[in-house]
């Protein structure tokens, strides 16, 4: 008995890790685990940009649905402001304030934007629906400095030009060559405008602040403008407080066509120039184009405040 004993005691001490061999394993751990972690932040990325991707075409889908029931015309960025009137539109809930392209998109699927209708202006509303939200930036949950933006330039603006007309509306697509005009993107909102270390934080509640990131978010500001254009915040008509897409994915932005096809790009590639600082900018040079914005495939301006002039 004593001597059974004493062989498993052995058995025991010859098992056990030393300290040095202890410490080795965790080296080695540890080695592995930087090794990993790279690659898992990779595909997470990746996972968050196709799952933004796939919200992108969900909406391209009700955007179709849109123009269908409307016998082409393209849905406005937001509902027109009638003055004299309480400006509200059910779309399928109940009365709501002037809603937004998305919430008209979404409407058409039976996929609202909010879980209740809203018969007062507020823009501290908070969007529920994660078909709107794009995952890689979730808290931006405000119904106004949105997280993804949409064409409103050549898609559909109903703000007025001076003679008291709408800018651009009603669109009609069929003039539109689908294939080749983004309809929808993940937007900077007007921080795009203004260098990245000045960018102040995302205003949840619906603020506005020219220089946080996602303001007025809803509207997409083409790459080139003139000094006639709108820009995405009206009451800010300046280069510095212009909109353009964020490119959160590594360097990328995620971009939804008229036709549903969803294009992962940077920001040169959609037109775009952004200088040393991080200002996205009208430089005058060739990269500065609207052709995949302005629905006929050329480089054509944005729509003009002033009736007769381009």
């Amino acid at each position: 008995m004593r001597a059974t004993i004493r062989m498993n005691k052995s058995v025991v001490r010859q098992r056990a890790f030393t300290l040095v061999e202890l410490l080795v394993v965790i080296g080695i751990i540890g080695v592995l685990i930087s090794i990993l972690l790279p690659t898992l932040n990779k595909a997470r990325q990746r996972g968050i940009t196709v799952q933004c991707a796939s919200n992108l075409r969900q909406i391209a889908v009700g955007w179709r649905m849109y123009v269908e029931a409307y016998k082409g015309i393209a849905p406005p960025a937001r509902t027109p402001l009638i003055r004299g009137s309480r400006n509200l539109y059910d779309l399928g809930q109940g009365p709501t304030y002037r809603p937004r392209w998305y919430e008209m998109v979404g409407a058409n699927m039976k996929q609202f934007a909010f879980n209740e209708p809203l018969p007062a202006d507020d823009d501290d509303r908070q969007i529920s629906n994660p078909m709107f939200l794009c995952p890689a930036v979730p808290d931006w949950t405000n119904a106004r400095n949105t997280a993804y933006g949409y064409n409103y330039q050549f898609l559909g603006n109903v703000r007025e030009r001076t003679d008291k007309k709408f800018v651009n509306f009603p669109v009609n697509v069929s003039n539109i060559n689908a294939a080749e005009t983004v309809l929808a993107a993940d937007s900077m909102g007007s921080a795009a405008g203004h260098q990245t270390n000045t960018r102040r934080a995302y205003q949840v509640n619906g603020t506005a602040d020219q220089n946080a990131w996602g303001n007025h978010g809803y509207n997409l500001d083409p790459p080139r403008l003139t000094a006639t254009s709108d820009y995405c915040e009206w009451r800010h008509r300046n280069p510095q407080d212009r909109s353009a897409p964020d490119p959160r994915h590594s360097g990328r932005t995620n971009a939804v066509f008229c036709d549903g096809h969803v294009e992962t790009a940077t920001l040169r590639e959609l037109g775009y120039v952004v200088n040393d600082n991080g200002r996205v900018i009208d430089d005058g040079s060739v990269h500065c184009r609207n052709n995949k914005w302005s629905g006929s495939g050329r480089d054509d301006d944005p729509p003009s405040l002033i009736p007769g002039r381009k």
